[in-house]
């Protein structure tokens, strides 16, 4: 059995908790503070108006672009310079000639600001006086409106892959993933959702239910033996927010408007891919949680055979080695042009828990990291606030207070995991326990039958809280309740048995947790075979989706879920869009152009502290779709395993890896091997540089060397490609000592 790998901890119904990344993704949004024509800036025409305020520049460069003053390059102005300090006096007295020519022919106007460096200009406050009439003046090279400059949240998750960067070279937003198609093998996909709506793409030709298709969505199939008998359409079931959900994270239309539980984010949402075309290949219709591998393998022929470029795969199931034919299918489709992202799974942490068919070879596998950001509600206490990111339980109508109980135990912050009935009287009171060990439900059960009247988890691990699901026990508790992070309930805990409170009204938060690996994200190698997976990390922690419209009171729903079901799709339109610029490009290619130039080094624990260098956890790093539109090397296999190798045999070998010039000129590219983890065994590359034509291949032979008393452990190094002395490409190498 198959199931959609996602981890359901946030509220899709209720108020939900948010997990952004975008510490640093803000981007100005410029509106001008009035409508002027006729008062010229250099070029543009405004109308004159006679109050606000205007930038009036003056005749004259500044000190940036002066002659005299203009630095060389690669160095700043020297202020102490008797040359500038003499420019700068001129410019002074130009400034005081405008003033005095202000003073006799626009005395209300008042100058506010004067610069000299970036610009020769002055701010003014008009008080009445005309524009139009100050940008007459002797003295004025042009005069304009002041603009107001307001912050405008940038989609967190695009912010961390670098994606609106990326979108310029494809044409901007308005064209990103244009003219690719990605199939959705899922739970199906609300087409009446604003973030699957087709208004403004040409006609399509469209296949299967046309009741759930559009210009957009461009396919509707049911593949599911239970789906005839029980009649369920390509429409998710009411239990079936997935499917929806990762395609928004795929190609939701570009800065679609969202909001949870009526509370509007400060951001508008877009898919990686927001112009692709999605197909809707349902293989979890209705209330169906588990897909056969046939109807997986009827899944993926329909989307090859419909002409689709890409397909995702946020589904997993139990590994079963080198015969499993779930893997091999991705593998042919693989080589047959055709890429498949798959989610690595939610079994970590741990080594061998990547699940199947992420565990294929030449599937592009996601690891999953988290997002800096979540909407939750502020708890107080001590003195200090705190915000708590609210999930399933209970419905937080009004404010909450009470004494704080922590509960003591052995679990995070000293607390009581509260998997075994409370003995302490928690009557009235909100309760403090910890993440772990059993589900939500059982533990936020135990603490409401010894009386609580709210809940509050603190997290096990380290990062930001996130929203808690229900564990589906028979009689789920009622009470409201959140979680805290772990630093926060730390400190939260030193407070007990004062007053609480927990503020019903939501608020955004952001949190410098970013790139954090999930805990859950399943690590490899994989099973039998030894592979190197996952591939790449992508977010998918915390991330902001589209769900169907019937799962909230006040559509157009949206729902913050983890899971590397939620990782997956951002890898699945990133493939979008490379393939979109470089349709030539073979599927190994565009993965290699993935995986190959991901992110080092910016991966942290759980525990937010540096990551070790543990590639069967991170892959390569954390994908980046400017460096992936931009691959000048592509390395096939994007991995090199060596499998398992015996203690103390001493053994050898080489395997033979693929290097091609993506770029458009020659190049010549040198090869290095780097050791990254263990000892006793030796990576090497045979040769140190090759020099290719534009879009030229060449193989070479990586090899290992392994000591007799290398100890059972894993090994691994990287094989890095400069070009002009910068790296352009890594890639790992393994081995097991056994």
């Amino acid at each position: 059995m198959v199931r959609p790998t996602k981890i359901v901890f946030s509220a899709v119904t209720a108020l939900a908790t948010i997990a952004f990344l975008t510490a640093g993704s803000a981007e100005a949004g410029v509106t001008p503070a009035k409508v002027v024509t006729n008062v010229t800036d250099g070029g543009t025409a405004y109308a004159d108006v006679a109050d606000g305020e205007a930038l009036v520049q003056l005749v004259g460069d500044p000190l940036t672009t002066a002659a005299k003053t203009k630095p060389v390059k690669g160095k700043k102005i020297d202020f102490s310079n008797a040359t500038v300090k003499s420019e700068r006096a001129r410019l002074s007295a130009l400034r005081n000639d405008f003033k005095a020519w202000l003073r006799a022919n626009a005395p209300k106007a008042k100058v506010t600001s004067e610069y000299d460096i970036s610009l020769n200009a002055v701010a003014v406050q008009l008080n009445g006086e005309s524009l139009g009439k100050i940008a007459a003046a002797p003295l004025v090279k042009s005069a304009q409106p002041q603009y107001l400059y307001h912050q405008t949240a940038a989609d967190p998750d695009l912010g961390v892959i670098s994606a609106v960067q990326a979108w310029q070279q494809v044409g901007g937003s308005a064209h990103a993933g244009e003219g690719v198609k990605v199939a959705v093998v899922d739970s199906g996909i609300d087409v009446k959702h604003p973030c699957f709506s087709d208004a403004g793409y040409p006609a399509q030709t469209q296949l299967g239910d046309k009741r759930y298709t559009n210009n957009k969505v461009i396919v509707a199939k049911v593949f599911a033996n239970k789906a005839a008998v029980n009649g369920f359409t390509a429409y998710p079931g009411p239990a079936q927010e997935h499917g929806t959900h990762v395609s928004g994270t795929i190609a939701c239309n570009f800065e679609t408007a969202a909001n949870i539980a009526g509370v509007a984010l400060p951001y508008k949402m877009s898919g990686v891919a927001p112009r692709a075309l999605l197909g809707n290949y349902n293989v979890f219709p209705g209330d169906i949680d588990n897909a056969r591998s046939e109807d997986i393998l009827n899944a993926l022929d329909a989307a090859y055979a419909d002409g689709f470029d890409v397909a995702n795969m946020s589904l997993g199931g139990n590994a079963h080695g080198v015969q499993d034919l779930l893997t091999i299918a991705v593998d042919n489709l693989d080589e047959a042009n055709m890429v498949v992202a798959v989610s690595a799974g939610n079994d970590g942490p741990g080594h061998y828990t990547v699940g199947s068919p992420g565990s294929a070879e030449r599937a592009l596998t996601a690891g999953a990291s988290t997002v800096p950001h979540f909407m939750g509600a502020p708890v107080t206490v001590g003195g200090s606030s705190y915000g708590a990111a609210l999930g399933d339980f209970g419905a937080l109508t009004e404010d909450v207070s009470g004494d704080l109980a922590a509960v003591s135990g052995t679990g995070a912050a000293g607390l009581s995991t509260a998997c075994t009935p409370i003995s302490a009287d928690l009557t009235g009171k909100i309760a403090l326990i910890a993440r772990g060990t059993c589900s939500f439900s059982e533990k936020i059960r135990s603490a409401q039958n010894a009386g609580a009247k709210a809940v509050l988890v603190v997290n096990n691990v380290g990062g930001d809280p996130i929203a808690m699901g229900k564990g589906g026990i028979p009689t789920e508790p009622t009470v409201p309740a959140l979680q805290l992070s772990l630093a926060d309930g730390t400190a939260a805990a030193a407070h007990s048995g004062q007053s609480v409170s927990i503020g019903s009204t939501l608020q955004y938060f952001t949190t410098q947790n970013v790139d954090i690996m999930a805990g859950f994200s399943s690590q490899g190698p994989t099973d039998v075979d030894f592979r190197v997976k996952p591939d790449v990390v992508a977010p998918g922690v915390n991330v902001l989706s589209s769900i169907p419209n019937f799962l909230c009171s006040t559509p157009p729903c949206f729902a913050f879920l983890q899971g590397t079901s939620m990782a997956s799709p951002h890898l699945a339109g990133t493939a979008a869009v490379v393939r979109q610029l470089h349709p030539d490009w073979s599927a190994e290619q565009v993965r290699s152009a993935i995986v190959n130039t991901a992110d080092q080094g910016v991966l942290r624990n759980a525990n937010a502290t540096a990551l070790e260098k543990d590639l069967l956890i991170t892959g390569t790093g954390r994908e980046n779709v400017v460096s992936a539109l931009n691959a000048v090397a592509a390395i096939g296999p994007v991995s090199t395993s060596f499998g398992a190798i015996p203690a103390g045999s001493g053994q050898s070998g080489s395997k033979t890896v693929t290097i091609t010039n993506l770029s458009g000129s020659a190049k010549t590219f040198t090869l290095a091997v780097t050791p990254v983890a263990g000892t006793g065994v030796a990576f090497s590359v045979g040769t140190s540089s090759v020099t290719l034509a534009a879009g030229a291949s060449t193989t070479v032979q990586v090899a290992f060397d392994a000591d007799k008393g290398a100890g059972a452990a894993d090994h691994t190094a990287l094989l890095t490609i400069s070009s002009g002395g910068t790296a352009v490409a890594h890639s790992v190498l393994y081995a097991f000592i056994k």
